[in-house]
């Protein structure tokens, strides 16, 4: 399963149905969760650009706004990334490699070099 940021989403042909993982941070305001349901919607953002994800299960429990994560899942026709795994950062100095990169590639890198 290849690995892409919000970015190189926008840059390349993603073929609709072709299973990749999307990483970024986790935009701020943009989290939506149904009440009484497992469904959930937000933005992966690389601070360049960002991707709609849509998600139906239990969000790990230190998925937050503003925080690193990677999907894993396919891209739909329309746009929306449609994820069948979310997994988000286990501490707070961590953040998985491939956000890091991302990060850094758009020229919006703020933090220290992540610890593995």
């Amino acid at each position: 399963v290849f690995f892409y940021s919000p970015t190189e989403i926008q840059a390349k042909a993603i073929k609709p149905g072709q299973r990749i993982r999307v990483g970024g941070l986790v935009e701020e305001g943009r989290v939506v969760r149904t009440p009484g349901d497992t469904k959930s919607s937000f933005r992966i953002t690389d601070l360049t650009q960002s991707v709609p994800v849509m998600y139906e299960g239990i969000l790990p429990d230190l998925f937050r706004e503003g925080q690193g994560v990677v999907a894993e899942g396919a891209l739909q026709a329309d746009g929306i990334f449609l994820a069948s795994r979310v997994l988000a950062k286990h501490d707070e100095t961590y953040m998985p490699p491939e956000v890091a990169d991302a990060l850094k590639k758009s020229g919006q890198w703020r933090g220290a070099t992540p610890t593995p």
